[in-house]
């Protein structure tokens, strides 16, 4: 696989330009227009190498430098500071900000080129360490979401987190990604849970995992949670997807399996994380004008992710009625067999809501556990083809 090169430069002319000369190169390019997006990304994409501008508004590429020095994470990336200033001084300033190379505008692309290549080699060699990241290994990550609001993508995704937690033997985080109209943290035991806004109040370069670690709600079930708030402001939060999206980033690193409550449709927060995300989970009720927009919303995200083969749809049956359609129907509407259906429990789950817990912990036993096992061990037996891919 190509080497991976982050460009942190606020002149997109200049981004571009070294861009089109590295990708040339063969290189895979991830561009930052600022230094808190840098940061940012070095942490989620895992850079074999970042090229840093010094002079950028807000925070200079010497702070970026001593970030990412300062992170575990990033420690050993090899950083080639990149930049209009010629001084003595300047440079050693640079390489004392943790820079290892430094390169002064303009530049050939021979030169450029040179001098990537030598530190690709001697971060290859062991005279520069790897990231940490390179031996870390991110979440098996299960988007929940449905075509309108009101389909139960909550429920279904709790009550599958506690499956996948019982099947897998393993850690699992179940992030309610809903600012404003979040119902699993009173569902669980939150009655007015604030987590998830004081994180999207936040900068980026403050979004640490350990801050992140520390808010999660450890449940009763060994489950950990992150609940969206209550707050219907909190809807408006301006940079709210930008954050959402680092969030999930950062939260992959935490855990082995990490299920996010994406909620009703294609919102742009929703749209930001979709890349994210190994396998999506989109719910059916069995009524003709549902399965028509669950249908439209399977297309548009085959669209947007340029594959089919991780989105699935699951039926969810909330209402006991004669008059919905048959799995056959459904079938021939969606184009795909959906991979369980889930048959209604409203006693079930109003006993689990009352005693602030899941349907599958509190009755291990029923067909509503049983069918949230299979769904847990679909997901687990996908994992395992595509980890042998």
């Amino acid at each position: 696989m190509s080497e991976k090169i982050l460009i942190i430069d606020d002149d997109i002319d200049t981004l571009k330009l070294v861009g089109m000369m590295l990708q040339k190169q063969g290189y895979q390019i991830i561009a930052a227009a600022n230094g808190e997006q840098g940061l940012t990304q070095a942490e989620a994409e895992n850079p074999d190498i970042i090229l840093l501008d010094v002079m950028m508004p807000e925070m200079d590429g010497y702070e970026v430098a001593k970030r990412l020095r300062a992170n575990a994470l990033t420690a050993n990336t090899p950083i080639l500071m990149f930049t209009a200033k010629t001084q003595l001084d300047d440079k050693v300033t640079g390489f004392e900000s943790g820079a290892d190379d430094y390169l002064t505008k303009p530049t050939h692309p021979t030169e450029l080129s040179a001098h990537v290549k030598a530190l690709l080699a001697r971060s290859g060699k062991g005279k520069i360490g790897t990231s940490p990241l390179a031996a870390e290994k991110r979440a098996m990550t299960i988007g929940v979401l449905a075509p309108r609001g009101g389909q139960g993508v909550t429920t279904v995704a709790v009550n599958l987190g506690d499956a996948l937690r019982i099947a897998s033997n393993g850690d699992v985080i179940v992030a309610e990604l809903r600012p404003g109209r979040g119902t699993l943290g009173p569902d669980m035991g939150e009655d007015n849970p604030k987590v998830l806004s004081e994180i999207l109040t936040t900068t980026l370069s403050e979004l640490t995992r350990q801050k992140i670690q520390d808010k999660l709600y450890t449940h009763k079930t060994g489950l950990r949670l992150l609940f969206g708030s209550v707050q219907a402001r909190d809807g408006l939060l301006p940079n709210a997807p930008e954050l959402m999206e680092a969030l999930v980033n950062r939260m992959s690193f935490l855990t082995q399996y990490l299920v996010l409550d994406l909620g009703a449709g294609l919102t742009p927060m929703t749209q930001k994380l979709l890349p994210v995300c190994n396998f999506i989970i989109v719910l059916v009720e069995p009524v003709t004008n549902t399965v028509i927009h669950s249908k439209a919303l399977i297309t548009d995200l085959a669209d947007l992710t340029g594959s089919k083969g991780n989105i699935h749809a699951i039926v969810v049956n909330r209402i006991r009625t004669d008059t919905q359609l048959s799995m056959a129907q459904m079938e021939e509407m969606l184009g795909q067999t959906p991979l369980i259906a889930i048959t209604p429990s409203p006693e079930l789950h109003f006993s689990a809501n009352r005693m602030k817990t899941t349907a599958v912990s509190i009755r291990p036993d029923s067909l509503t556990a049983q069918q949230f096992s299979k769904l847990a061990e679909a997901i687990l037996e996908y994992e395992k083809q595509k980890g042998h891919d």
